[in-house]
Formats: C-alpha cells, structure tokens, sequence
C-alpha cells in the first residue's frame, strides 16, 4: 500500500531506472543504452520488501533544527512513482500486475490490489480544465464541499499561473481517463501516509517516447494536525508543486531528479508567494550545505528541494523565463540531460562557470543577494582566519566536489588599522576546463559589499589584491568553487546528472591570503 509506497520505490528506483546493460564491461568508451533497457526482474521483488521499511533513512534535521521546523520524511513520491512507470516495460506479467497496482488511481477501486483506492463510488466536480474527485465518506472524504470547491479554484488559479503566465505547456491530455479529457485530480487522505500530494505518469503520447499524460492526488483536508500548517496554506503549496510535476511530464518525464524535484519547489515562490514553505528546505539544499553538488539526487533527503536556490538566482537575474528555456532544452532524448539543458539555456556568452561561482558566493550573503534572502540561512565557512600584525598570512588546501564550492573568510584584527594595508588572495586549483572557479566578496563595515570574480588562467591559477585593515573591511570571504559538469552517462546512478558518474569530484584548491602595508 502507499502508506510506505516512498520507501518501497526508493529501492525500486534504485534498480528501475539502471541504465547500462547489466554485466557489462565498464570501459573509457561505455555503452550508452535506452532508459527503458531490460533490467533483472530482482527490482521489484526488492521493492516489495521495503514496503515494511520506514521514514527512518530519511535525512536528519541539521544541527540545531526544531524537529517541528524539519519537512516531513518522504513528503513526496512523485519521483518513485515516477521510477516505476520507467520500470514497467522491463517487468514480466506478475510484476506488472503489482506495479499498476501501486500505479492505480484512486478510483480504480478494487483493481489496485494493494486496497488503496477509493472504497466507494467518486463524486466529481470539473471546471473547463480540471476536474476533482473525491468521496464523500470514509477516511478519504473531504471535510465539506466547501473544501471541494476550494480545491477545484486553487487548480484553477494554479494552472492559469504556470500554464497561461508563466508559459508552460499545459499537462498532456489523458483522452477520457477519468471520464473526460480535463486534468484529474483526486482527494484522498495521504497525510496519514506521511506525503502530501503525488502526481503519476501514466501513457505516453503516440509518437512522443518521452512524453506522458497523468494525474495527481492531494490530501483531502490539510489538516493541521498532520501538517502543523494552515490547511489554505499547504493546499496552495501542494498544488503548486504537484501540477508542476504533471507539466514537466509534458517535456520529459524522465529527467533527472533533482531538476524536477528543485524546479517544481522553485515555482511555489512564483504562484504561492507568501506561504514560504520552501524555505524549509533551504537548510539541506546548497545555501546551507554548499559542499553538496547541485544536481545531486536523494531519494530519502531533501536536498534536492533545497536547491530551487539556484534557479531563483537564475530567475531573479535573467528573468523567470529561463527557467522554462531549461525545459524546452530538456525535452527529448536523453541527451538532452538536466545539466546540459542548464547550460544550453543560459544568455549568450555566459558560461556556467561564470554563473555557478556567482551564485555559490551569493549563498554566502542571501539578505543582499536575493529579494527574500534576509530569512534564508547563510552559507557557513569552511575556514575562517584573523590576520594580525604578527601574523599576516594564512594558507589551506580544500576539495571540493562537482557542482559544490566551499568558503574561506578572512578578516583582519581589530588592532590593523592603520592604512595602507592590502590583502592578497591567491588560489591554485585544478584546470579551468575542469570547472575551477573562484569568487570573492569584502564586506564593509558599513554593511554594503563589492564583489571581485577572480579570473583564473588554464591552470587553474589566480588572485587578487584588495584594500585590507579593520577601518576599510569586516571580512573578505573567499568561494572557491568546482564547476565540472563533466560526467561519464548512464552508469546505473540516480544520484547526479544523466544517472552518471561525475568525472570531476574531489578536486584540489590551494589558497593563501597574505596581508600587505605599502
């Protein structure tokens, strides 16, 4: 049943989406398959033994967090469910049986063979677009049709903001599944299943292989006592989330994860602005973890919600229709891949290491970096040093992964004063062609900053000199950022970009920051 369908489908997306023929060699020229290849049939007898697992995998609070301040665990199965329509081509009779069970929709009744659909006949109420469904008794049903109502205007509302403003394609039509050709959406009690809403994809568009209708499900009433939130509130931030989901199956439904998981928490801040509940995650994406690689995937974590950073540093830069561009560039082939369909999307001339060292220094100062960044948390140092007049000098090596960065801050002792003083930064990391990058801002003790891109030459080497001493600067922090996207593809990994394994992990930034008086 779906009350530990999340934990059950980790594991299967674990095995359900490999994609490199299984025994075979791996070698400098690998052979790249179809997503949809033969898998051994093991992936779903294994996924029916993790439905007696746990939320207990999933990622804990980060230090200091209020439990009641954490994103319940597993929230979300969109993604798994996901994994499982990519699995059901390589599945045998038995299999497939138990996968469509676990793929039904609610009003499939008594076909789901796992006894969780609806348990008596669905009610219905449509608008020109979108129809919601619900029962009007068992644990299912909604408080009142009031909530029935509520419901139905806030898909409307949704769908005319990411569909009719924000410009995306509207959700592939399912033909008369559900009873007609409008969007389906059910009602059904999944809070007490721990997640708030899923959308599934469900048939594939003729002569689209990539392309899928679908359908999604909501919680029936939001209460509060399962989601410590205002019912209004984590309706209006569900629904905006899971229609996303529904849209990007339109495009692709089987990009990476993180792209669809980061992407559908960043448009919450374009249609339910003011509810804010991303913000939770913020702690476990790059702004808090920037140590972290941007595209990475966890199944039972959060960090992939976290990251919808990026793309409000993307939008709020360049206009929230890059955002869109990236999934015009995603659709397709696998090729087509979510890192690849980022850099393709950027403005002319900008290159992603440019933009990515940018926006890792500006995790660093969030209140002067984005329009609500003053109630986001800040990115922490991975070194901090105070320079005196005895000791002007500090110097470090760090490693740091693809896609990540990491931060030193300098700052200069009270006692130098004096002017004349300057500091000078130097780092020495891996090539530029494989992603160094390097960024640094000073702070003043007025409050404002000036921020210094520090260019590197091919090998990775470069510096700066800036005014220095405790009347002129508070700090100076330095981002030295790895901006690799190179990854050899399909290497039967869900964790980062096209299921690969990155070719630039773990690089070596040498840095030394010297205080000088003229």
């Amino acid at each position: 049943m779906r009350r530990s369908l999340t934990a059950a489908l980790v594991v299967l997306s674990m095995a359900g989406s490999v994609l490199l023929v299984p025994g075979s060699p791996a070698s400098a020229h690998p052979t790249v398959v179809d997503p949809l290849a033969d898998v051994t049939d093991p992936a779903l007898a294994r996924a029916t033994d993790a439905l007696k697992a746990t939320a207990a995998t999933a990622e804990a609070p980060p230090a200091g967090a209020k439990t009641s301040d954490a994103p319940a665990a597993d929230e979300a199965p969109t993604l798994a469910l996901r994994d499982l329509f990519l699995a059901l081509p390589r599945l045998d009779a038995t299999e497939r049986r138990a996968a469509q069970g676990l793929l039904a929709r609610p009003t499939d009744g008594s076909r789901d063979e796992y006894d969780d659909g609806y348990t008596v006949p669905a009610k219905r109420a449509c608008g020109r677009r979108i129809c919601i469904h619900w029962v009007g008794r068992t644990k299912d049903a909604p408080p009142n049709r009031r909530w029935v109502s509520r419901s139905l205007r806030v898909m409307k509302n949704v769908w005319a903001e990411e569909v009719g403003q924000l410009g995306y394609r509207r959700p592939v039509t399912d033909g008369r599944r559900g009873g007609n050709a409008k969007f389906d959406v059910y009602l059904k009690d999944v809070g007490s299943e721990g997640f708030y809403g899923y959308c599934v994809p469900e048939r594939r568009k003729p002569g689209h292989r990539w392309v899928a209708s679908g359908y999604c499900v909501l919680d029936d009433d939001f209460a509060r006592s399962q989601f410590d939130a205002r019912p209004r509130k984590s309706l209006r931030v569900t629904a905006a989330h899971e229609f996303f989901h529904a849209i990007q199956f339109g495009y692709d439904y089987a990009e990476d994860g993180w792209l669809m998981e980061a992407t559908a928490t960043w448009v919450e801040e374009r249609v339910a602005d003011g509810a804010d509940d991303n913000r939770r995650y913020l702690e476990y994406g790059q702004v808090h973890r920037p140590q972290r690689p941007l595209d990475r995937y966890q199944q039972t974590g959060f960090g992939h919600y976290g990251n919808w950073a990026f793309f409000e540093y993307l939008s709020q830069r360049y206009g929230v229709d890059i955002v869109r561009r990236i999934w015009e560039n995603a659709a397709g082939p696998p090729r087509n891949y979510s890192t690849r369909a980022v850099k393709r999307s950027l403005p002319g001339g900008t290159t992603f290491p440019e933009v990515f060292r940018a926006y890792a220094a500006a995790n660093t100062t969030p209140a002067l970096s984005y329009s609500e960044g003053a109630a986001w948390p800040a990115a922490p140092m991975a070194r901090t040093y105070t320079l005196k007049r005895t000791s002007r000098s500090a110097h470090g090596t760090l490693r740091v992964d693809h896609m990540a960065a990491r931060h030193v801050l300098v700052r200069p002792a009270k006692a130098m004063r004096g002017t004349g003083w300057t500091l000078r930064l130097s780092v020495d990391g891996p090539a530029v062609t494989q992603g160094a990058a390097a960024y640094a801002i000073v702070h003043r003790p007025s409050g404002t900053v000036k921020r210094w891109p520090i260019a590197l030459d091919r090998d990775g080497r470069g510096g700066i000199e800036v005014r220095f001493g405790s009347r002129r600067v508070k700090r100076v922090t330095l981002t030295l950022a790895n901006a690799s996207t190179g990854f050899d593809c399909w290497r039967q990994q869900l964790v980062f970009s096209c299921q690969g394994r990155p070719r630039g992990d773990n690089r070596s930034f040498t840095y030394a920051a010297t205080a000088v008086r003229r």
